[in-house]
């Protein structure tokens, strides 16, 4: 899942010569500008102190309040289990573009102002100690550093090695992305029981220090600004986590040597509607979260669970010594559970019920519970090895397709997936659709179809944040149309993994979408 979080506050402080090559603008404010620029411009000046030295840098803050109270409602995920990026958006301009540096990302320690300041070319938009932020000032009559009684200018910094970053630009064209978890997670720990607590004052972006100080210049690198009428091209802090469920009801193996400790494990999922609405069950939540499993076989027509609750291998976390009949189950959000285990019983049985239970009785399995929750029913599958290598091709479509979704909701898009040389009789045709096929690790990208921009592009790295979910019906994703700007049309693609080439392959179908506002 990807939640994005736009900028409340950004400016541009400098302390470049104006136009005159005599006074510099360390009085100018660009608060309004939809420019956002950084540059070291050494020797336009040469007097008794040797050659000058300018310096342009920026200044953002976003509302992390807004990150604090999705927190508190679950639809953040908790400290350890997301990922926070920055990105700033390059804007093409004719001036001398850098090449080869790095800027610094630094957190600021002060409050400080926007301002109203348009003049980015003859700094004549000045604050007169007012309102705004310039050079030498935070704010009004504050100078940089009245915090705690020191004087700055240029800004006011954190620089410990938990809250810096940089970002090398090879080309000078590119964009601003920066992992920025660790500072992130410092402004809504307002306790410091996690990584030391920071008031949240924003984060400055200026040349690294070896490159603002360097004996040469290092012209302008500009980023929109928040104010930009570019929907896509607006300053983030960027949420990224694994929002994907995997459920292998559908897809649930027994335990084989072909196959390691973790391939062997298989995960069943609980969803707890009430009334329409996901609900924890109020027995579990007095428990911690925790839900019991018991699996059982058929009986003689294999309709209903029957007999003694199976023995699984103990392994600890799932399965316990004491307990070999009992898996322990966990909640994963707002009613919805998961239990995980190793089906280690009879390779006969081609069908076994999972009945689950309160987690209160962990020595006592399903057979001696009062009160059940659910019963269902899995399929036993078989890994099997081949003798050849084959990578196969796929027909895809989109089973719930409409032909518009509301830009302020969230999706659910099911994919439909069989083998594209798939022969049936034309009996089977005429009487069956096959069964969706199931990608264990699949991703999706949208792109916007006007201008073929890439929007939400593939994240297939270390928070899987586009991860493709999947269940007993095969594949799918949770459009967040937020994300997306109104009354465009997009495509969205999906790459699936292959593990003959160990790369995604991207598949040729596109699924359009149309996003519209609603008109209340």
């Amino acid at each position: 899942m990807i939640r994005k979080y736009y900028a409340n506050k950004d400016n541009t402080i400098t302390n470049a010569f104006d136009p005159n090559m005599v006074t510099r603008g360390t009085g100018s404010n660009m608060g309004a500008s939809d420019i956002l620029e950084t540059f070291s411009i050494y020797g336009q000046i040469s007097n008794s102190s040797g050659l000058s030295s300018e310096k342009e840098r920026i200044i953002i803050q976003f509302p992390i309040y807004k990150l604090t109270n999705d927190r508190a409602a679950g639809t953040l995920p908790a400290s350890g289990s997301v990922e926070f990026y920055l990105n700033l958006y390059n804007a093409k301009h004719s001036q001398t573009l850098p090449r080869e540096f790095y800027l610094s990302i630094l957190p600021i320690r002060d409050e400080w102002q926007e301002g109203y300041g348009l003049d980015m070319e003859k700094y004549t938009d000045l604050t007169y100690d007012q309102t705004g932020s310039n050079w030498i000032m935070a704010r009004g009559t504050s100078s940089w550093g009245a915090i705690d009684g020191s004087t700055q200018q240029g800004g006011y910094y954190w620089n410990d090695a938990s809250s810096s970053f940089s970002q090398y630009f090879e080309k000078g064209t590119e964009n601003l992305q920066v992992n920025i978890t660790t500072l992130v997670e410092q402004w809504l720990d307002s306790a410091g029981n996690v990584l030391g607590a920071k008031d949240n004052y924003g984060v400055g972006i200026r040349f690294s220090g070896s490159y603002e100080d360097a004996p040469r210049s290092y012209y302008t690198k500009k980023f929109f600004s928040r104010t930009t009428n570019w929907f896509f091209e607006r300053p983030t802090i960027e949420a990224r986590w694994d929002s994907s469920i995997q459920d292998d009801r559908g897809q649930c193996y027994i335990s084989s040597s072909l196959a390691s400790a973790t391939d062997n494990l298989n995960s069943i999922y609980l969803y707890n509607y009430i009334r329409g609405k996901l609900a924890n069950i109020p027995t579990v939540e007095a428990t911690n979260g925790e839900i019991c499993v018991s699996l059982f076989s058929g009986s003689s027509l294999n309709t209903v669970p029957a007999g003694s609750a199976l023995d699984l291998v103990a392994d600890g976390t799932h399965v316990r010594a004491a307990a070999t009949t009992v898996i322990t189950g966990s909640k994963v959000s707002t009613g919805i559970y998961v239990a995980t285990f190793a089906y280690t019983g009879s390779s006969d049985l081609e069908t076994v019920y999972d009945v689950w239970f309160s987690g209160s009785h962990h020595n006592h399995n399903a057979q001696f519970q009062a009160v059940q929750y659910k019963t269902g029913s899995i399929s036993v599958k078989r890994f099997e090895s081949s003798t050849l290598s084959d990578t196969k091709k796929y027909y895809l479509s989109v089973t719930n397709r409409t032909a518009e979704y509301y830009y302020d909701q969230v999706h659910r898009i099911r994919l439909y997936a069989r083998e594209k040389n798939w022969s049936p009789s034309v009996y089977t045709v005429a009487t069956v659709v096959p069964p969706s096929l199931t990608f264990e690790s699949a991703s999706y990208q949208i792109h916007r179809i006007v201008d073929d921009k890439v929007v939400v592009p593939y994240d297939t790295g270390s928070a899987l944040a586009t991860r493709l979910s999947y269940d007993i019906s095969g594949n799918y994703f949770d459009l967040n149309a937020p994300l997306l700007d109104p009354n465009y049309t997009y495509g969205v693609r999906f790459s699936i993994y292959d593990s003959d080439t160990l790369t995604y392959e991207e598949q040729p179908y596109t699924y359009k979408l149309r996003v519209i506002k609603n008109e209340y």
